[in-house]
């Protein structure tokens, strides 16, 4: 049997592990679905979300950030009826919310995955944590992308939920080096050799629109 990180022990725990979690997402449908189930996530197990992926996926449009932004009151009462997700008002309405300001984000620089890239510079941090106490809770740069979504308008997005998102869309590798994904997510970041690279506050100007 395969070693894997230590939180990956359900069924759909360990096939979102060895299929998605890690790997580089630059498909801004794709990293609006983490921003919403990120946000779900608040407060609840990763599995229980997992678990009602697909209700959500069809809440909310195939997490369509155009269709989510024009959701009215009554689709948020709709949702709220609906046994598929998570039926918790702030976070539908963050949901719709968030869909706005990832539009917005879209407008000012051409694709939500261009803006989210230049906190690490365009390239995958490659952590090699040893054991699961050394992966932290939240990093420099899960506060300056918190802080500048917030600016932005977004919510559900604190530093810790950022971090989170940041190592689901591969921002960051975060398998411990005991797990078989390390070196497989690390292929697909393509950056050999910078394994030792530390997580510090980014250099670039990361928010402004792009000159």
């Amino acid at each position: 049997m395969p070693r894997r990180c230590h939180w990956a022990l359900g069924e759909p725990e360990i096939r979102y592990h060895d299929r998605e979690w890690g790997v580089p997402l630059r498909v801004d449908r794709r990293l609006f679905e983490l921003l919403v189930l990120e946000g779900a996530q608040a407060g609840l197990s990763w599995s229980t979300v997992l678990r009602r992926r697909s209700g959500y996926r069809r809440a909310f449009a195939g997490f369509d950030p155009a269709r989510v932004a024009r959701f009215t009151p009554a689709a948020v009462a709709r949702l709220l009826r609906d046994p598929g997700i998570i039926r918790h008002r702030g976070k539908i309405e963050s949901a719709v919310g968030n869909a706005r300001a990832f539009l917005a984000v879209q407008r000012e620089h051409g694709t939500f995955a261009a803006y989210l890239w230049r906190l690490v510079g365009g390239s995958p941090i490659q952590n090699r944590r040893l054991a699961p106490r050394h992966v932290p809770a939240e990093t420099a740069r899960s506060r300056e992308l918190s802080r500048d979504l917030r600016r932005r308008g977004f919510t559900f997005v604190g530093p810790t939920i950022c971090y989170a998102f940041m190592q689901a869309a591969g921002l960051v590798n975060d398998h411990l080096v005991e797990c078989f994904r390390h070196a497989e997510v690390r292929r697909l970041g393509g950056r050999p050799g910078r394994g030792r690279r530390r997580e510090r506050r980014s250099s670039l100007s990361f928010g402004c629109r792009p000159t």
